[in-house]
């Protein structure tokens, strides 16, 4: 029977070790498997002897080598607990260890080659809350399809997140409100006081057996709250399938991630979904999301928050009313965005559980020791190294400053994964000097892992296309395009500068070489980023587009072959054509401005790294930008416009649109300078948020939740309106000031 594994976990049984697989089959079941396992790592062979002077253990002969070809000697103990002391034991003594760092779970997996879906064989029995119990089965990796049960949970309280007066709950065909009252409303259970409701809720999740239970601003606030009630109550806090306490991290610091670990299920935050998948929106309240993805948000507008205590006494009927929305509203957002299946994907791909996939170490690791136990090898021990020097980053031209039309974007598709299965950049190859890169770094001959793993990915992304999956291609990407960050990161056992390095530098070469060949045909290229490059048209911006990504290819497939005696994986693709384009110079300097830009594209505005897309500045900037810029390409006069935005702007017209949003990095108290956002805040007693919304008054920053003095109008129009205005006038010879007051005249 095939199944996706939800959560692994150990048991230790009559003193043995079995690793706990829990997840859902193809039939609708819920699973657990337990496999008798016995941890390991290795050690060099010619350490063997010395290592045994310091502490028995068992050990076996085995046909593998390190980096260094040295044989090495497999340690095998009976408990996971066991690795951690010997492995310091060892260390301390100088010996070095292998993979004596991996989480006893992952090893098993690994070691099967098994990533979340799984084909079990064997007898099974049943016991309470779990379908099928698997003991010792065979287990094979697989593909299949399996539908998770998700339940969107969220509760409501007083405004003082005192009291609790109802959890809202929707799972598949079941839709209810636990409501702590008397009144008998649809789709409602009602209870007399919060103890019932709790326990009601518990029972709920037990009832429905869900693979993932989410909801938004989640962790922190819902189930914190469910957990801290619990706990006064004397309920257990079990929301698993197995009859453990689930275990919590709640961080009042909001640089620490708060954790639910619920045996058996996910519990996610929403917010986690549009974050490990990197969607970026200007902020991450269900209010957006739901507008971004569904068209609606939270509809607040139902309940009249000023008198939450004495209406929901009164009559609850609209705070059941708008937590009903909001469970819905959370699945729907889920459904439209597709984030949960990209996130079974990505899962499916890596081997990461759901709440793992945002990461890049452990995914590349579990690939790269997959493959590289086939290659006779074994992996050092991730020790934490310090970065001494900053790896040297991508090539980035500087822009021709100017508005032009019909300008040609090329860009390569996923350079550095191009470039390192290219070029054979892999941990392993690299400790073979055999051939040199136009870096001048030297790889072996022979095929890397690194360059293995991405050419399968590539193969299944290209499979994913033809199916038009666009949501598998995407997890693909980002599974690919997330090996770069993890080689570059202290933390991978894989990192290495002169590896990383290598991979930036070799991507700089193909950019430059390729800018010098287009130059070399008579075009004028006025910029370039990291893959990309913008070209000015001759005559037939697409025709012309259409040649030069099949010239470029041409001359790298025979330049590395002949030059480097390997096939090229680049490809230079014609993305688009810019009918319009501006590149504007560097705030405050006369040179072109790098990663800022803004062209038409089939009529609609594209803009890039300027202030209309930047989180940090306020939706009147973001008006003003875009509605200037599509006047300045569409070749209208602006004296007249610049000058009736300023009017209505002074007349409060715009009010709702000046808040600042600016996210903090660290604790307000560890912060040395004082920025506005930090000084907003700090006026605020307990603030305890990750971003920080503010507006500047005559008094300076002032959080919006904390408003006391009235807006500072010059502040807006010298610091918001007049740079950007001026980034586009000064192109065309003009002046924000002078213009307003009547001076000269554009156009």
């Amino acid at each position: 029977m095939k199944g996706f594994i939800l959560y692994s976990t150990y048991r230790i049984i009559r003193d043995k070790a079995y690793v706990a697989l829990f997840g859902r089959l193809e039939n609708g079941e819920n699973f657990v498997t337990f496999n008798l396992f016995r941890p390991y790592f290795f050690i060099r062979k010619k350490d063997l002897k010395e290592a045994l002077e310091l502490e028995e253990f068992e050990y076996k002969n085995v046909k593998l080598k390190n980096f260094l070809d040295e044989p090495v000697v497999k340690v095998i103990l009976d408990l996971p607990g066991e690795v951690p002391k010997l492995r310091k034991i060892l260390i301390d003594e100088g010996i070095k260890t292998y993979e004596a760092d991996m989480r006893f779970t992952r090893r098993f997996l690994i070691d099967k080659q098994i990533t979340s879906t799984v084909d079990i064989d064997g007898d099974y029995d049943s016991e309470e809350n779990i379908d099928r119990v698997y003991k010792d089965p065979e287990l094979k990796a697989c593909d299949c399809d399996v539908k998770l049960k998700v339940m969107s949970v969220d509760i409501e309280t007083d405004p003082t997140a005192t009291d609790l007066y109802c959890i809202g709950i929707k799972c598949g065909k079941y839709k209810k409100v636990l409501l702590n009252h008397k009144k008998k409303i649809k789709h409602c259970e009602n209870f007399s006081d919060e103890e019932d409701v709790l326990e009601r809720f518990m029972e709920v999740v037990k009832e429905e057996d869900p693979d993932v239970i989410v909801g938004w601003n989640f962790i922190n606030f819902d189930i914190k709250f469910i957990f801290d009630k619990c706990k006064e109550y004397k309920i257990p806090f079990n929301l698993g399938r197995d009859n453990s306490v689930s275990k919590t991290r709640f961080s009042e610091n909001f640089m620490i991630k708060s954790k639910v670990d619920v045996v058996g299920r996910m519990v996610l935050d929403g917010i986690d979904f549009l974050k490990d998948n990197f969607v970026k929106l200007k902020d991450y309240k269900l209010e957006t999301v739901g507008q971004h993805y569904v068209g609606q948000g939270k509809k607040a507008e139902i309940v009249d928050w000023d008198n939450l205590e004495k209406d929901f006494k009164k009559n609850p009927t609209k705070l059941v009313e708008y937590n009903i929305q909001d469970v819905e509203l959370v699945l729907d957002i889920l459904d439209k965005s597709e984030l949960l299946d990209l996130t079974v994907k990505r899962s499916k791909l890596t081997g990461m559980r759901l709440n793992e996939v945002g990461g890049s170490v452990a995914p590349l690791d579990y690939l790269y020791l997959t493959k590289l136990r086939g290659r006779g090898y074994v992996g050092i021990t991730s020790l934490y190294s310090e970065k001494m020097d900053k790896v040297k980053g991508a090539y980035v031209m500087e822009g021709k400053v100017g508005i032009y039309d019909e300008i040609i974007c090329l860009d390569f598709k996923s350079l550095y994964s191009s470039v390192i299965r290219t070029f054979n950049l892999d941990p392993l190859a690299f400790s073979k000097k055999e051939v040199k890169t136009p870096f001048g770094t030297k790889f072996a001959k022979k095929e890397g892992v690194l360059p293995e793993i991405l050419d399968t990915l590539w193969q299944v992304r290209e499979g994913m296309r033809k199916r038009k999956d666009e949501t598998g291609r995407y997890a693909v990407k980002t599974t690919m395009n997330s090996f770069w960050g993890a080689l570059a990161n202290t933390s991978s056992r894989y990192f290495s500068m002169d590896l990383a390095n290598s991979i930036t530098g070799n991507a700089r070469f193909v950019i430059q070489e390729a800018i010098k060949f287009v130059q070399a045909k008579k075009y004028e290229v006025i910029y370039s980023d990291t893959d990309s490059m913008y070209v000015v048209a001759k005559k037939d911006a697409s025709k012309e587009g259409k040649k030069l990504e099949k010239d470029v290819n041409d001359y790298f497939k025979k330049l590395v072959k002949q030059k480097f005696k390997r096939e090229s994986f680049l490809e230079l693709e014609f993305e688009k054509v810019y009918t319009k384009f501006l590149m504007p110079k560097l705030r405050g300097g006369t040179k072109g401005a790098k990663k800022r830009y803004a062209g038409l594209v089939k009529g609609k505005l594209e803009v890039v790294g300027m202030e209309a897309v930047r989180g940090d500045w306020t939706g009147l900037a973001r008006r003003f930008q875009m509605e200037l810029l599509v006047k300045v390409f569409k070749g209208e006069k602006l004296d007249t416009w610049i000058r009736k935005f300023v009017a209505d702007f002074k007349k409060g017209k715009f009010d709702d649109e000046l808040v600042y949003r600016k996210g903090l990095r660290k604790p307000l108290d560890e912060y040395r300078v004082n920025p506005p956002h930090v000084k907003a805040a700090r006026k605020v007693k307990g603030f305890n948020s990750a971003v920080v919304e503010y507006i500047i008054t005559e008094d300076g920053p002032e959080c919006t939740s904390h408003i006391k003095h009235k807006l500072d109008y010059k502040h807006y129009l010298d610091k918001q309106i007049k740079p950007i205005a001026n980034t586009v006038l000064e192109l065309l010879g003009k002046d924000f000031d002078e213009l307003l007051q009547g001076q000269k005249t554009l156009f």
